[in-house]
């Protein structure tokens, strides 16, 4: 591990619900999840179903001083918590944030309501491990560790998403993901948010082609997040949360377009690691 810089790897990178099977084995099937590494800070992003791989990967190391930052709680987003075996764990400690819920609700009422019956057996209450729960709203500044800022800004999306940008050693990364572009014009709390970034991950749920018949849905193209990318001057884009009928053949049309008009963009794929 980078002991300078940040890592950054892939435990889900699909949309809307997982979906398993042969179509999807080089890019994965597994919702969103994408763990960072800043130095020897550990940083999360969403709680989709590939947070319960990464739990496995965690299984048996030295105790855990972690964030969970939540883009928003579409079940997508957060169906890997109860399965995410290292909140069991009482030597474990755990910060889970959320920017999009404050005044009305809270990020713990809302995983207390996914937890609960008839939906689910066991509460948040189980969780062993030191749990805080701490709301925002997104535009705040964070800073989780001594040398961390985590800057946030709001996404259009359907009952509100947060958009992320990690800063660490002259390092910094974005992660925004579930947000609704404008036709006419690019977001400026998105190109606010990534400007100069060494990575930009960005929801690219559709193509130019789909978009129309999802207008209102929440979410973005490929296409848009490279316009994004251009404008703020990013490093290296990677395309994110692909649509569920996208099968990896589909996913190969894609990565070859992006790299012909960008080169070097990157397609996320489960278990892809990337370092600054």
């Amino acid at each position: 591990m980078a002991k300078d810089g940040i890592q950054v790897r892939f435990w889900g990178v699909r949309g809307s619900i997982a979906c398993p099977g042969d179509s999807y084995v080089r890019y994965g099937g597994n919702t969103a999840c994408v763990e960072m590494r800043c130095g020897p800070h550990l940083l999360i992003f969403d709680g989709g179903t590939g947070l319960r791989e990464l739990g496995r990967t965690l299984e048996g190391a030295p105790p855990l001083d972690a964030d969970i930052f939540f883009s928003h709680s579409h079940l997508d987003h957060v169906a890997g918590v109860p399965f995410f075996k290292p909140l069991f764990e009482a030597q474990n400690k755990f910060r889970l944030w959320a920017g999009h819920l404050k005044p009305e609700r809270g990020l713990m009422d809302v995983l207390c309501q996914m937890m609960a019956a008839p939906l689910f057996p066991i509460p948040p209450a189980a969780f062993d491990a030191d749990t805080e729960f701490n709301d925002f709203t997104a535009g705040e500044r964070l800073e989780p560790h001594p040398g961390v800022t985590v800057d946030t800004a709001p996404l259009n999306h359907p009952n509100g998403a947060t958009g992320y940008r990690v800063g660490y050693n002259g390092r910094a990364v974005a992660y925004v993901t579930d947000t609704e572009h404008e036709s006419a014009r690019l977001d400026a709390n998105i190109l606010g948010l990534i400007q100069g970034a060494d990575l930009f991950i960005y929801d690219s749920t559709y193509t130019e082609d789909e978009y129309p018949g999802y207008a209102g849905w929440g979410h973005s193209t490929w296409q848009q997040g490279m316009r994004l990318a251009e404008a703020a001057k990013v490093k290296r884009f990677v395309i994110f949360h692909h649509d569920p009928s996208h099968d990896d053949l589909f996913m190969d049309e894609i990565a070859a377009e992006a790299e012909r008009l960008r080169p070097g963009t990157v397609v996320a794929r489960e278990g892809m690691l990337l370092s600054l």
